[in-house]
């Protein structure tokens, strides 16, 4: 067997860098089949001087209405953050007063474009649609079954892609239509800043005034939630009964944003998604960063503002230059670095967040999920499908996911996979491995500090895309709790099959989002979470719950 290491350790790097990137929405590609039910020769996109207008506290926004559904695009939460902005909390946006046409989304937050679409196969799969970048990033999507005084529940996504990549709308999976028919519901997508421009600590070498520069883009998402808290009344929603929900990266923001003091009472479900966060990065770390960056740019403490002032990919490339220096010139083992939300005991909790019976978010309900290959890669890497026992073990000493190699305890762990998943072949034992739900049940356990329930998913369904080698990736299951798998063709194939099992996970979303509760009636009973038996729901073409079926593995990792 003659696996290229070198090639499958890139390709997994490069597919986990590119998670949470994106695809522009035809105007007439949303709706799923079977709730499409218009006539094919009516009319079904209205816009016009007097159609989808509706008001928030800066001025009115127009939007339009396709296929019975309002939408409203790149409504700004906040202001250009650019300039003196940059690096500073976000800012409430300059009022207007003509009506301002919402019809196309806002740009996508500062972030490197370069070689983004350069692998064919992932922009065919992920159907990546990035449009403008910029600083000027603070904006808000809407999708809404009327203007009107139902006050329906509302869902705010918050996009993956680790803290440096991504915008609201990068994969039509993403898209809140079908949803917002389905269940009656407000669907909210988000942009906020990122990697450098977002998660810059300069608080040790700028003073006062830079005292939230490592939290801002955190910030900005509580400011959007500000925003929905004051206006999404106005469009058709209840502030009252809000669920967060995000994947990847975006499921880490799900956790920090449920443990932050601003968000209190902005916060009422959370759905994190392949990607959960106990704690924030520790300041100490941060701030030693900070310094690496104003060395990197040559310049003296009393002439931070200068960064301020340069091109914001100017800025990225210094900063991750710095970044890179930071690693080489200090032990950096299980340490977490780079530029992601900073636990400075004012925006961020230090310790782990949910720790405190009675603390923020204390009576928010969680409900957690992942998929069973969340790392897998052969994909376009055919050869993995036949590598031998000896090998994955070998392969898993070195590398396991995002993870460093598990080293000498690689042939114990997978034996214990094997053992747990007995029909699984190597290459999925191994993958099931590199994906293992330590963070899930991390997170779950934490919750459990706290009176609100916690539930817990495990996604299974595999498309039958790729001579069936896709499986249960990394992504795969945002569609089908957005009740969008005829849409996200690319990932399910369409059809049947993967639409029954995405009714009964957007029933179990609509459910958990009305009631705190996924139970539905096209679900087995679904238990909340107990550290004692690990109580999961695996989704798949058939649904059942299980207790931890990986724990004995687990545990030995």
């Amino acid at each position: 067997m003659k696996t290229n290491r070198r090639n499958f350790f890139q390709t997994m790097g490069a597919g986990a860098a590119g998670f949470g990137i994106v695809s522009t929405l035809p105007l007439t590609a949303c709706a799923t089949p079977s709730e499409n039910k218009s006539n094919d020769d009516e009319q079904i996109l209205f816009i016009g001087d007097d159609v989808a207008i509706a008001n928030t506290q800066y001025g009115k926004v127009k939007g339009f209405i396709l296929r019975g559904i309002t939408q409203f695009r790149g409504i700004p939460y906040g202001a250009d953050t650019s300039g003196k902005n940059r690096f500073m909390p976000p800012q409430k946006p300059e009022p207007w007063s003509d009506i301002r046409p919402a019809v196309w989304w806002g740009n996508s937050a500062p972030q490197i474009m370069d070689g983004r679409y350069a692998n064919a196969y992932s922009s065919f799969a992920d159907h990546w649609n990035y449009d403008d970048v910029s600083e000027d990033c603070l904006k808000l999507n809407i999708w809404t079954p009327a203007i009107d005084a139902a006050k329906r529940p509302v869902l705010v996504w918050l996009h993956g892609g680790g803290y440096t990549n991504g915008n609201g709308i990068e994969q039509d999976g993403y898209m809140g239509e079908n949803l917002s028919r389905k269940g009656d519901v407000v669907f909210v997508s988000i942009n906020h800043r990122l990697g450098p421009i977002g998660f810059s600590d300069l608080s040790g070498v700028g003073g006062e005034k830079y005292k939230d520069s490592g939290n801002v883009g955190a910030l900005d998402m509580v400011a959007a939630l500000e925003w929905v808290k004051e206006n999404i009344s106005n469009f058709g929603g209840d502030p009252n009964n809000v669920t967060i929900m995000g994947q990847s990266g975006g499921g880490a923001k799900v956790c920090t944003l449920a443990a932050m003091p601003a968000a209190a009472g902005l916060i009422h479900k959370a759905v994190p998604l392949s990607g959960s966060a106990t704690s924030a990065m520790e300041q100490a770390v941060s701030r030693k960063l900070g310094e690496y960056i104003l060395n990197e740019a040559g310049l003296k403490f009393s002439e931070i503002d200068k960064l301020q002032e340069m091109p914001w990919k100017d800025y990225i490339l210094l900063a991750n230059a710095a970044s890179r220096k930071f690693a080489q010139e200090n032990n950096t083992s299980g340490m977490r670095t780079g530029f992601a939300p900073v636990a400075d005991g004012i925006n961020i909790p230090k310790g782990t967040f949910y720790s405190e019976e009675n603390g923020v978010s204390s009576n928010v309900p969680i409900l957690i999920c992942s998929t069973f290959h969340e790392w897998g890669m052969s994909r376009t890497m055919p050869e993995l499908e036949n590598i031998t026992a000896d090998e994955a073990k070998e392969m898993l000493k070195e590398r396991a996911g995002f993870r460093g190699g598990l080293g000498e305890k690689a042939p114990a762990v997978f034996d214990a996979y094997a053992k747990a998943f007995p029909n699984a072949t190597p290459y999925e034992v191994m993958t099931l491995v590199s994906s293992n739900r330590m963070g899930v049940v991390d997170t779950a356990t934490a919750k459990t500090n706290q009176p609100a329930p916690v539930y817990v998913a495990w996604f299974g369904w595999e498309p039958p895309l790729f001579d069936n080698r896709m499986r249960a990736f990394h992504c795969l299951d945002i569609c089908f709790w957005f009740y969008n798998t005829d849409l996200m063709l690319t990932h399910t194939g369409g059809g049947a099959r993967p639409r029954k099992l995405s009714e009964k996970m957007s029933d179990a979303l609509l459910s958990f989002m009305r009631a705190g509760n996924p139970n539905c009636e096209s679900l087995p009973e679904w238990p909340e979470f107990t550290v004692e038996n690990g109580e999961t729901m695996v989704l798949n073409d058939v649904c059942q719950v299980k207790n931890d079926p990986d724990r004995e593995g687990r545990n030995m990792i």
